[in-house]
């Protein structure tokens, strides 16, 4: 099983995973062969993409990473919670606290586990999923830095949590680059902090820990971040590590700047590791977060394409790849599976967007 965007589509694909729209509804079930006409369709319903299983995806499977279960697990159920939220229901906000330990019991059973970003994402599930993404990969570095249980529960319910004062933004902003946009819709945006933390601060069952994500999770260590310019240690170290995994994964999936690829976006964490982001973190963060997930297509230094089959815990910018296109670029008489952790002089030389 593979994920692929509706413009890869070459017709006579069979769906590997029901389609489903914001209400519940399906849309597609798994086994449907998927027809180019359905193209169209699907994409005014805000689909983008589709899982899928063909040639190319044998030997894959999306649904063993973390990421798949942890979003098939909690992405309904955080979506139902900051919605009733959203009408003013505050006394169930405080369910969400079940789906962080839920998220922590996971990681727990997998606790060197790399994440896998698919770098994928339907418009429509864009708000919950981000929440999702940051409070597990928070949840793995929280883990890695060796913190207390405590306050590692602290972490997860405020990632879970930190742009919650997104529900106040009337502003349509799905499809704002903050680098690009007018100075009050900058403005606008920016003022989430401020409207979410005024939102949880006196609520009693929330730990401190939680709401300083809230408000300082766009503080940076040189001063340049907001609301307050806070420097170095000035910040929290709850705050710095939700820091580094919001800002990951909004440049992976274009969420208010411009959209990187995965190893791109590591490397650009990785140049601002002592600058922007606290060094501690950033090591942690680039032991546990695959450069090149499951089911990308790469290209490799001799020429070759392959499909990456599964990681290397020890070693996330090496996975195990399967050669789909030789360097003649044709496809392989026999499966041949390469393992860059044994295979020194094979580098990967990028990726294909598939």
């Amino acid at each position: 099983m593979r994920i692929i965007s509706l413009d890869s589509i070459r017709g006579n694909e069979r769906l590997a995973k029901d389609i489903i729209n914001q209400n519940e509804t399906v849309l597609m079930t798994a086994g449907t062969v998927v027809r180019k006409e359905y193209i169209n369709r699907l994409r005014d319903l805000d689909i983008e993409y589709i899982y899928v299983e063909d040639e190319i995806g044998k030997g894959i499977n999306l649904a063993d990473s973390l990421e798949f279960q942890i979003k098939e697990q909690c992405q309904k159920a955080v979506q139902n919670i900051l919605q009733k939220y959203s009408y003013h229901n505050n006394s169930e906000l405080e369910e969400i606290t079940l789906v962080a330990d839920e998220i922590i019991y996971d990681i727990m059973q997998e606790p060197e586990v790399i994440y896998n970003l698919s770098s994928i994402r339907n418009k429509s599930e864009s708000t919950y999923a981000h929440s999702l993404n940051v409070c597990a990969l928070s949840v793995i570095l929280a883990f890695r830095l060796k913190l207390q249980k405590k306050r590692i529960r602290e972490i997860a319910i405020g990632a879970l949590l930190h742009d919650i004062g997104f529900t106040y933004i009337s502003l349509d902003y799905q499809n704002i680059d903050l680098d690009n946009c007018l100075d009050k819709e900058r403005k606008e945006i920016k003022k989430h902090i401020i409207y979410g933390y005024s939102a949880i601060e006196k609520m009693d069952w929330l730990a401190p820990v939680s709401k300083d994500i809230v408000i300082s999770h766009h503080e940076r260590l040189d001063g340049s971040g907001y609301p307050f310019h806070l420097k170095e240690n000035k910040i929290k170290i709850g705050s710095k590590i939700v820091a580094v995994c919001d800002e990951f994964d909004s440049i992976v999936y274009g969420n208010l700047m411009k959209k990187m690829k995965v190893h791109d976006a590591i490397d650009y964490i990785v140049s601002q590791a002592g600058v922007k982001f606290e060094l501690s973190v950033v090591k942690a963060f680039v032991a546990s977060v695959a450069a090149y997930p499951t089911g990308a297509l790469v290209t490799t230094n001799e020429e070759e394409i392959g499909i990456v089959l599964r990681q290397n815990p020890k070693c996330p910018t090496r996975p195990v790849i399967r050669i789909i296109r030789n360097k003649e670029g044709k496809k392989p008489e026999e499966w041949v599976e390469k393992d860059l952790t044994k295979k020194l002089t094979l580098f990967i030389t990028g990726t294909i967007i598939d």
